[in-house]
């Protein structure tokens, strides 16, 4: 997920306050001073910014920011993460955004009012928890005021630890669509386990104080000596990832089958294009209506005086070369438009090419263009540009439906770039030690395991090669001038937004009809092979009774509801009591076992509904597979933030983080898909969660 979106201004209100650090009674740790951060020209990144406040969030809402990840707070301060180049860099700065920390580049891929005669307001944690991770503790918190109306409400918690020693930290108020939440603050350091929060607020309002609960509060059981894992070397191509396939098939025919899913994507490939003429000055965008790869890159095309008076618009299509001859007046001299032109060329062409007027050159002279050759503009590279074929692995002894499935599918989004690892790795795990270990044989003798490791091959293609923030696929569904070249790597359709609950176009929040919208939903549910494929695969094989999709980045563990409507923030039916508790149960021994790889700890207020802790997501996959087809329908974040003992801040990891990161992710998230298997295996087991 990740939402790489033009926020809607009801969107905007996704602020989850937040304080960066805690504020024990003895210090305050010093912030460090922003790093000097500079793009070179063209260049693209994703940075973390800075913002003086709320309203200069909302002005970078409103001119359609790239926001890669929710927003958070730091004493008053808005921290987003945002993808940019040079100019828009500059831009922000010149408006007092302070960049403070390049999470992933393009080039290196990895005064309140006075509450005097205010009522107190009564105060109630919503949660409260503790954990420690590499020798450090922290503490969660978040506390809901019945002064929900009032936005200038301040909530401080106070901590005690067993030795007596005391602090407080702030919180900041969430609102969500325009509806208050709570408040809430990112996780904060602590010397030792609490035992006691309590929180006051501006109005005069106590909590009860209570005693903070450990989190998770679950471990998978031991690895076995000589377990084996670790199976991923480096960041893999779709290409990489189909040669795996075909090795873990060849290697395990008693234990996989390959499946090959009913529809093939468009492939790697674009229509060619050019620009005949100048866009500085006047020009006309020359497109074909065949991909590039099938005989149209390198076509010329150029315009031409025809040398005599009187002359009407003409072309001519010979040796891959289209002349266009403007015509002429009375006096010899062209007086073709750049809108005559381009009408020209569809009309005269239509199955060949078409044209639009570059944005800013209607109504302009056409000029006498020398010859310029159509290209699709990807790199040249080895991958091939024919329609691909998504695969997915069938893993398990018993593979006839009698068993209970499980899917894990990865890579909706074309950036993230350590899903896939998650995926393969699990593979790997469950194949290698299937005959050295029985509680590995006993889950795959039992379980039936579907796994998609890259759903959006195309995108990922095009990520690795051309645009290494592409979100979305290849399709191109634009029209007119949003056509131009110089949208490129805005093109395609968010996979994520064109599933058939809880959609865009059943007036949910979360996707957009905009083609150049990072969560553009397409032109209708279900348009695209990508999204068709993921359901193909699960109504074919109804034994499937969970799912897990792995996104990246920013440490989430979610379930449905995952959309809401704007208006009144009104959520997809919420799960019964009994999956709700069913759902959380299981998050928490997924997120006990991620724990136990190197200690990373899914934060609390990260885990639940995907609408109340990330952000409203219409027509997400998780929604159809659980609301349509009865599948308990769970989405990882990998890439949790990394917490900065010397700065005391927490940074994020990004969509393609520094290999040793990818790795240590693919490693944890893998040791959670595990625990998915253990969670199906014992549900089987007990006769429960029989949804379909």
């Amino acid at each position: 997920m990740s939402l790489r979106v033009r926020w809607v201004a009801t969107a905007a209100l996704l602020i989850l306050g937040s304080s960066l650090a805690a504020n024990p009674a003895s210090a305050e740790p010093t912030a460090a001073a922003a790093p000097a951060i500079s793009l070179s020209s063209g260049e693209h990144a994703l940075i973390r910014f800075r913002l003086a406040d709320q309203a200069a969030l909302d002005r970078l809402v409103a001119h359609g920011a790239d926001l890669a990840a929710r927003p958070k707070t730091d004493a008053g301060a808005v921290l987003a993460d945002v993808v940019v180049d040079d100019v828009q860099l500059a831009e922000l700065m010149k408006t007092g955004a302070v960049p403070v920390q390049v999470i992933g580049t393009e080039s290196g891929a990895p005064a309140r009012r006075s509450k005097l005669t205010a009522a107190a307001d009564t105060l109630q944690f919503l949660q409260a928890y503790w954990w420690t991770t590499n020798g450090r503790t922290f503490v969660q918190t978040q506390v809901a005021t019945t002064a929900t109306d009032d936005p200038d409400v301040e909530i401080t918690v106070t901590w005690t630890t067993a030795d007596g020693t005391t602090g407080t930290y702030p919180l900041v108020r969430f609102e969500d669509s325009g509806e208050y939440q709570y408040h809430y603050a990112v996780p904060q350091p602590l010397p030792g386990k609490p035992v006691k929060v309590s929180a006051t607020s501006s109005l005069g309002g106590k909590s009860r104080a209570v005693t903070p609960s450990a989190w998770p509060a679950a471990t998978p059981p031991p690895a076995p000596a000589g377990y084996q894992k670790d199976f991923i070397a480096a960041y893999m191509t779709p290409t990489d990832i189909a040669a795996r396939i075909k090795r873990l098939a060849r290697q395990y025919p008693k234990l996989v089958d390959v499946i090959n899913l009913p529809d093939k994507t468009q492939g790697y490939r674009r229509t060619a294009v050019a620009y005949l003429g100048d866009p500085n000055a006047a020009a006309v965008v020359v497109e074909s209506v065949k991909f590039g790869d099938q005989g149209m890159n390198g076509v010329q095309v150029r315009t031409v005086d025809p040398g005599a008076k009187n002359r009407p618009l003409a072309a001519s299509y010979a040796d891959r070369v289209l002349t266009v001859r403007l015509a002429t007046d009375n006096a010899g001299k062209t007086i073709s438009t750049t809108d005559d032109v381009a009408a020209f060329i569809t009309a005269r062409y239509p199955q060949r090419f078409r044209a639009v007027v570059e944005n800013g050159s209607a109504g302009l002279p056409m000029p006498v263009v020398a010859p310029v050759r159509l290209d699709d503009g990807l790199a040249d590279t080895e991958v091939s540009k024919k329609p691909w074929t998504v695969q997915a692995l069938r893993i398990g002894k018993v593979r006839d439906g009698s068993k209970i499935g499980v899917l894990a599918y990865s890579q909706e989004h074309a950036r993230e770039w350590a899903t896939p690892l998650v995926t393969l790795e699990f593979a790997e795990r469950l194949l290698a030690n299937y005959s050295t270990d029985p509680a590995t044989k006993e889950l795959v003798d039992n379980v039936d395991v579907f796994i998609i490791p890259t759903v959006n091959p195309d995108g990922a293609n095009y990520s690795f090669n051309d645009f290494n923030f592409q979100r979305k696929n290849l399709v191109n569904h634009c029209t007119g001038a949003d056509r131009d070249p110089r949208n490129r790597n805005a093109w395609g359709v968010d996979v994520n937004r064109n599933y058939t609950v809880g959609s865009y176009f059943d007036g949910y929040v979360g996707g957009s009809p905009n083609c150049l919208s990072g969560t553009y939903a397409g032109t209708a549910e279900l348009s695209e092979a990508e999204s068709s494929n993921v359901i193909a695969l699960a109504t074919g094989h109804p034994n499937i009774r969970y799912a897990l999709n792995v996104h990246s980045y920013g440490g989430y563990f979610m379930w449905p509801p995952g959309s809401y409507k704007a208006d009144g923030r009104v959520t997809l039916p919420r799960p019964s009591i009994d999956e709700s508790k069913f759902f959380l149960d299981s998050a928490r021994r997924i997120v006990g076992a991620i724990a136990a790889s190197r200690g990373t700890v899914t934060w609390p207020a990260y885990t639940g509904p995907v609408a109340d802790v990330l952000y409203s997501a219409a027509g997400n996959s998780a929604d159809q597979l659980y609301y349509e087809l009865g599948i308990a329908a769970w989405d990882f974040e990998v890439g949790n933030d990394i917490w900065n003992e010397a700065t005391q801040q927490w940074e994020g990891v990004g969509f393609q983080p520094p290999y040793d990161e990818a790795h240590a992710e693919s490693q944890e998230y893998a040791g959670g898909l595990m625990e998915l298997v253990r969670i199906a295996k014992d549900t089987q087991d007990q006769g429960s969660r029989t949804v379909r």
